[in-house]
C-alpha cells in the first residue's frame, strides 16, 4: 500500500516528533497510566501511522461495501438504502400485558418485534410447574401454549413485520407457535420474515437455559435448518450468540472466537445431517454485544465480517455470497448498566449504540436507563428507541458506508481482533471443537477469568465506572420502577386450567405420542412439533415428552 521510501519519510518524522515534541511534554507531565489496553489486551500505542500497516493490501482487506471479504458492510449501500431494524426487546407478565407493549413500540417508530420471554418458558416449563413459581412473567412473557401466542400477537399482522424471539431449548416449539399464529391469521410460512436464536451451545457457556443433552439438542436445531429452508424460506433459523458470553465476562476477542466456534458447530452439524452449505448458510445469523470501548467495537465487528467471509469461503467451500456474508443484530450492554445515576447508562448506551452502527450492524436493540433495576418502563423504553432514532436522522453517521475505514487506529485493531479470535479458534479446533471445548469447561474457565479480571479493574481503580467507583453521590431510592403484579402467576395457572379442560385431550395425547415415536427415530422433529401446537399440547407438555426421550443436560465441573 505505501512505498517503502514513503515509509522512510514518515518513520523519521515521527522518530523526531518523539524526541522533539512528545520527550518534552512528558517531561512535565506523565499520561495517565503506563501502558493503555482495550479490553481484550491489546496495548494502544499513542498514535497509528501507516507504519502500522506496512503490508496492508486493500483489496484483500478490505474490498468494496457488498462484495467479498465484506469487512466493510454486506450491502453496497448500507444506510443509505434503508436503516438498520430498529428494536426493542420487550415482554414481561402476560401475553396481554407484553402485545400493548409491542403496539406502543410499533406506534413510536420501533421497525420490529423482540420478544423475551419469562425463565419457566425459556426452560420448557408450564406456569403451573412447581418450578416455574415466583418466576412467571417476570423477566419476559410466559407463553404456555399457542393460546397465548395469539394473544401476544393480536392485532399484529406478522406479514409485516419482522420478529425476533430470544429462545434457545425449546425453540422449535415457540417457532411452531409463531407459524401456527401466521396460519391463523391467513399468512403463509413462506411470508413469514424474523430470526429464533436457537443457539443452544452458548447456553452450555455462559447462560444456563439449557434443557436438553448437546446431541439432540444439535438435532434440533439442524431440523430447524432443514424445515425452515423448504418451508419457511425468508426466516433466520439461528442467531448464534456472542452478547451473552460478552454479558458473562468475555473480551470482544473472547466474543468473535468463541461464537464463530459454536458456528462451525452448527455447520459442520447441518453437513453431516445431509444438508448442504449454500442452502442454510443465508439464513444464518449471528448477536454481538456492542461496549463502551468504542474503536474496539466497530474493529470487533469488522474483523468479525472479514473472518466470517473467509471461514464460510476457505473451510466449507460455499460458493453463494450470500453465505459468506456476516448478519448481526446488536445489543447494547446489559452489563455495563449501573443501578448506580442510572440516567448515565443514557450515555452508556448512545456510544454503544454508535459503535453497533459504525461497525455496520443489520439490526440494534438499544437497552433502557433503568435495566439495572428492573424492567423497563415506557418512558425509558422510549428514550432508548429514540437515541436510535437520533443517531440514525441527526447525527449523519448513516449517510456515508464504513465511516471509520481507513483509520490507522481502526485498521490495526481490527486486523488484530481477527488474528487473536483466529488464535482461539485454531486452539479449539485442536481439541475437537467447541463441544469438546465447552465439554472440557475450557470456554467457560477463559470467560471467568477475563470476567474475575475486569472486576479487580475495576476494584483497583484501574478501569473507572462513572458513579461506582468514582464520580459517586448521594442518591435516594428509585422510583416509579416497573414491577410484575403477583396475580400473573395466577392468571396463568387459570388460563392453563381452562384450556386444558376445553381442548381434545384425546387428540392432545395422539399427537403428543406420535412426537415421542418421531424422538426416538430420526425424521425431522418440526411436523410433529407442530401439530402438537396446533392440538393446543402446552410447551411443558412438549418438552416434556422430549425430556422423557433425550434426558437432561448436566453440567460439567469446571472448577
Amino acid at each position: 500500500m505505501w512505498e517503502e521510501k514513503e515509509l522512510e519519510r514518515i518513520k523519521k518524522a515521527k522518530e523526531e516528533w518523539e524526541q522533539d515534541v512528545v520527550s518534552k511534554v512528558l517531561s512535565k507531565f506523565s499520561e495517565r497510566r503506563e501502558k493503555f489496553e482495550t479490553s481484550s489486551g491489546i496495548e494502544i500505542k499513542r498514535l497509528y501511522t501507516p507504519l502500522d500497516l506496512k503490508e496492508f493490501d486493500y483489496n484483500e482487506k478490505l474490498g468494496f461495501p457488498g462484495e467479498y471479504p465484506f469487512t466493510r458492510g454486506i450491502q453496497p449501500t448500507m444506510y443509505r438504502g434503508r436503516f438498520w431494524t430498529m428494536r426493542q426487546y420487550a415482554g414481561f407478565a402476560t401475553a396481554e400485558e407484553s402485545n400493548k407493549r409491542y403496539k406502543y413500540l410499533l406506534e413510536q417508530g420501533q421497525m420490529g418485534l423482540s420478544v423475551a420471554f419469562d425463565l419457566p418458558t425459556q426452560i420448557g416449563y408450564d406456569s403451573d410447574h412447581p418450578l416455574a413459581e415466583g418466576e412467571v412473567g417476570k423477566v419476559g412473557v410466559a407463553i404456555d401454549s399457542l393460546q397465548d401466542m395469539e394473544i401476544l400477537f393480536d392485532g399484529i399482522p406478522l406479514d409485516k413485520v419482522s420478529t425476533s424471539m430470544t429462545i434457545n431449548a425449546p425453540a422449535a416449539v415457540l417457532l411452531a407457535m409463531y407459524i401456527a399464529v401466521a396460519e391463523k391469521q391467513g399468512i403463509t410460512p413462506d411470508k413469514l420474515d424474523g430470526t429464533i436464536q436457537n443457539d443452544i451451545l452458548k447456553e452450555y457457556v455462559a447462560r444456563g437455559t439449557y434443557i436438553f443433552p448437546v446431541e439432540p439438542s444439535m438435532r434440533l436445531i439442524t431440523d430447524i435448518f432443514e424445515y425452515c429452508s423448504k418451508n419457511v424460506p425468508k426466516w433466520n433459523t439461528i442467531s448464534i450468540s456472542g452478547y451473552h458470553m460478552r454479558e458473562a465476562g468475555a473480551t470482544a476477542v473472547q466474543e468473535v472466537a468463541f461464537t464463530f466456534a459454536n458456528a462451525i458447530a452448527y455447520v459442520e452439524a447441518a453437513l453431516k445431517a445431509g444438508l448442504e452449505i449454500d442452502d442454510f448458510a443465508p439464513r444464518l445469523s449471528f448477536f454481538f454485544s456492542a461496549h463502551n470501548n468504542l474503536f474496539e467495537e466497530v474493529a470487533k465487528f469488522r474483523a468479525a465480517r472479514r473472518l466470517w467471509a473467509k471461514i464460510m469461503k476457505e473451510r466449507f467451500g460455499a460458493k453463494n455470497p450470500r453465505s459468506m456474508m456476516l448478519r448481526f443484530h446488536t445489543q447494547t450492554a446489559g452489563s455495563t448498566l449501573t443501578a448506580q445515576q442510572p440516567d448515565n447508562n443514557i450515555i452508556r448506551v448512545t456510544i454503544q449504540a454508535l459503535a453497533a452502527v459504525l461497525g455496520g450492524t443489520q439490526s440494534l436493540h438499544t437497552n433502557s436507563r433503568d435495566e439495572a433495576l428492573a424492567l423497563p418502563t415506557e418512558d425509558s423504553v422510549r428514550i432508548a428507541l429514540r437515541t436510535q432514532q437520533i443517531i440514525a436522522y441527526e447525527s449523519g453517521v448513516a449517510d456515508v458506508v464504513d465511516p471509520l475505514g481507513g483509520s490507522y487506529y481502526v485498521e490495526y485493531l481490527t486486523d488484530e481482533i481477527e488474528k487473536k479470535a483466529m488464535e482461539y479458534i485454531e486452539k479449539i479446533d485442536k481439541m475437537g471443537g467447541a463441544t469438546a471445548a465447552i465439554e472440557s469447561g475450557y470456554m467457560q474457565r477463559e470467560i471467568q477469568n477475563s470476567a474475575y479480571n475486569y472486576q479487580k479493574e475495576i476494584e483497583s481503580k484501574e478501569k473507572i465506572v462513572v458513579g461506582v467507583n468514582m464520580f459517586q453521590i448521594e442518591e435516594e431510592p428509585p422510583k416509579n420502577l416497573l414491577k410484575v403484579d403477583p396475580k400473573v402467576e395466577e392468571l396463568q395457572k387459570q388460563k392453563l386450567k381452562k384450556l386444558r379442560k376445553e381442548r381434545d385431550n384425546e387428540k392432545v395425547q395422539k399427537v403428543l405420542n406420535d412426537l415421542k415415536k418421531a424422538c426416538k427415530g430420526t425424521d425431522n422433529l418440526m411436523p410433529y412439533i407442530l401439530e402438537a401446537v396446533k392440538a393446543y399440547a402446552t410447551l411443558g407438555e412438549i418438552c416434556g415428552v422430549m425430556r422423557e426421550v433425550f434426558g437432561e443436560y448436566k453440567a460439567p465441573s469446571i472448577f
